[in-house]
């Protein structure tokens, strides 16, 4: 569904000010570009819909052939080790500075202690695990002691990966990453320009050999002359991202000649319809490489609600359910005091969990759990819906509820709960079109009604939004 007026000048207002006075140099194409652009790619994702699955919402193609780990992603099961925060690379594109070793980290947390990540894994019930940086090589008797202690816990159960881009990788470290149990090795080829002795040393010692860069617009063609050799040297997936703008790669992306989209964040157009057509490509010449075009709403969405559920699970009430997006939802019904008591009764007759609801003192508010909502009648009720997100945390905020998962005597995660916009008060009649639309599903608001208030904003907060960004 198109976005609406206001949350498109919500995006943009929030670039320029991320960029303040950078952002004039922007390049943002015109209105007839950004259609003649949108065109295109509807010509390319037309031309290739007979052979590529697109999925997640629209945000993914294609979907066939995806890389062990990249399924792992898509499912919400992974979790991503940042082994050190130093690179030996400089690329143009890199969204950070990474200068500093630090320590391994992952969503802000630190774990000096790989006992304590592997049971940050199991607690949290990941099925996935991968290490990146900076570049995990740089500290190579770390990243080992925290791949074999995920394997000496998980084997087989946890499915591992290595982002590299390959310059410290030798015979005896491609021997140590095997033997460590290491699934997969994905390269960034993109650091080395388009160099391939690291992937080629690798060989067969690693199950699964990737190649993921970002889609580099003036690479296309040289890239697609390539493809061939990585086919020959067992290269298994190629991942394309989206180029991103952050305040730290600015200066060396404006020196491009790129185009920008509004968004979440600033992306370049012209790096998404590289990636179509080089997914065009490889199909129309059936050439045996699968294409993961991973676009930043992807990753900003889907990974982003994969967490919302995963923490959300465990801050969530017996009368509260989680709506597709991840986020914990109150339904709390207002009315007077016999109409709410005679519901509550009918809950009991019906063999309804007492845990699904909640009756206030004053018998004047009644929380409800989705599965009631069949034996609701909602004549003169108001219906008040509150949403609520839970995140991890290393510490305490005490601004919030929260609970304290131990880990071990020396770390504990917090995972934190707190509240998402303001309420939302519907009268009988909402209330029976927001049954119907998010809790029943036999109806979807009309293009009308999610543009317009309150709608716009519950919908955001019920289900994920759909499609590749709008250019605008």
């Amino acid at each position: 569904m198109a976005l609406s007026t206001k949350r498109r000048s919500q995006f943009i207002a929030a670039n320029q000010q991320e960029y303040l006075e950078r952002y004039p140099a922007l390049n943002f194409p015109s209105r007839e570009q950004f259609d003649q652009a949108s065109a295109y790619r509807a010509e390319l994702l037309a031309s290739c819909a007979e052979t590529v699955i697109t999925g997640c919402g629209g945000t993914k193609l294609n979907m066939q052939g995806l890389s062990p780990g990249c399924k792992i992603c898509v499912a919400g099961g992974w979790s991503c080790l940042f082994v050190n925060g130093r690179c030996n690379c400089n690329c143009f594109y890199c969204p950070t500075a990474q200068k500093e070793i630090g320590q391994p980290a992952t969503n802000s947390m630190t774990f000096a202690h790989a006992e304590d990540y592997v049971a940050y894994l199991d607690r949290f019930g990941y099925s996935g695990a991968s290490f990146s940086g900076g570049e995990p090589l740089i500290t190579p008797e770390r990243t080992l002691s925290y791949l074999r202690a995920i394997k000496r816990h998980f084997d087989s159960k946890m499915h591992t990966w290595l982002y590299t881009n390959g310059t410290l990788l030798t015979d005896a470290l491609v021997g140590q990453l095997a033997d460590a149990g290491l699934d997969e090795i994905r390269f960034d080829i993109g650091a080395t320009d388009f160099n391939l002795k690291a992937l080629q040393r690798v060989g067969s010692a690693i199950p699964v050999v990737t190649v993921e860069i970002p889609a580099i617009p003036e690479e296309n063609e040289r890239l697609k002359r390539l493809l061939p050799q990585l086919v020959d040297a067992g290269v298994k997936h190629l991942n394309l991202h989206q180029l991103r703008l952050t305040p730290y790669n600015y200066p060396r992306l404006i020196t491009h000649d790129y185009r920008y989209v509004h968004g979440e964040k600033v992306t370049v157009l012209n790096s998404e319809l590289a990636a179509l057509e080089m997914i065009c490509h490889v199909a129309e010449h059936k050439i045996p490489l699968p294409i993961n075009y991973c676009s930043f709403v992807y990753k900003n969405r889907t990974q982003a609600q994969a967490a919302r559920l995963r923490n959300g699970a465990m801050m969530c009430k017996e009368s509260e359910a989680m709506s597709a997006n991840g986020y914990i939802r109150t339904l709390t019904l207002h009315g007077e005091r016999l109409q709410l008591e005679q519901l509550v009764a009918r809950f009991i007759a019906h063999g309804c969990c007492t845990a699904q609801w909640l009756l206030d003192g004053a018998h004047q508010q009644l929380v409800v759990h989705p599965a009631l909502w069949s034996l609701i009648d909602l004549t003169r009720l108001r219906l008040v819906i509150g949403y609520a997100m839970a995140r991890q945390m290393s510490a305490v905020s005490y601004r919030n509820p929260f609970i304290q998962v131990k880990l071990s005597a020396r770390q504990q995660i917090i995972v934190e709960r707190g509240r998402v916009g303001g309420t939302f008060e519907l009268d009988s009649d909402q209330a029976e079109l927001f049954g119907c639309c998010f809790l029943q599903r036999s109806h979807s608001l009309t293009a009308q009604q999610a543009g317009s208030s309150p709608w716009d904003e519950i919908l955001l907060l019920e289900q994920m939004e759909e499609g590749l960004q709008e250019y605008y």
